[in-house]
């Protein structure tokens, strides 16, 4: 079995997760600044090789596409002409900026590494991915 990656994808930055070998447990990887992150993810490929792409579908809270959704397709729509063996697969990342946050307060994370914006991304890409394996194996 491959390592599934997600990816919170944003304008500026992108957080970034894996699961381990076996796709049981998402752990958040880094955050990349956007423009490098094709580059990021081609170095990670040739390293450990990807089963599949996850990615975050921002959708507003009405359903309605975000500003961000178009930039999010241009690049999966790239990633999928570079890499055409690899799914690409889409998932709600609605509520996942709140669930970090009450994660990292959970976790025990200090006040000052909770306002650095990379810790957000990298975690809500971690959500966005355990959220994806749940509805693989059916557990709500």
């Amino acid at each position: 079995m491959g390592r599934f990656v997600a990816i919170d994808y944003g304008t500026k930055r992108t957080g970034i997760a894996v699961t381990d070998p076996l796709q049981m447990i998402a752990t958040p990887l880094d955050t990349v600044p956007t423009h490098e992150l094709m580059a990021f993810l081609s170095e990670y490929i040739r390293k450990e090789g990807i089963e599949r792409l996850i990615v975050g579908l921002p959708l507003q809270m009405n359903y309605t596409q975000s500003g961000t959704l178009k930039f999010a397709r241009q690049f999966a729509a790239a990633f999928k002409k570079r890499y055409p063996a690899i799914p690409v697969e889409w998932i709600d990342e609605r509520f996942t900026s709140k669930l970090a946050a009450e994660a990292m307060i959970s976790g025990g994370m200090k006040k000052s590494q909770r306002q650095k914006k990379e810790h957000h991304d990298r975690i809500s890409a971690a959500i966005i991915l355990q959220s994806y394996l749940e509805q693989q194996n059916n557990i709500f």
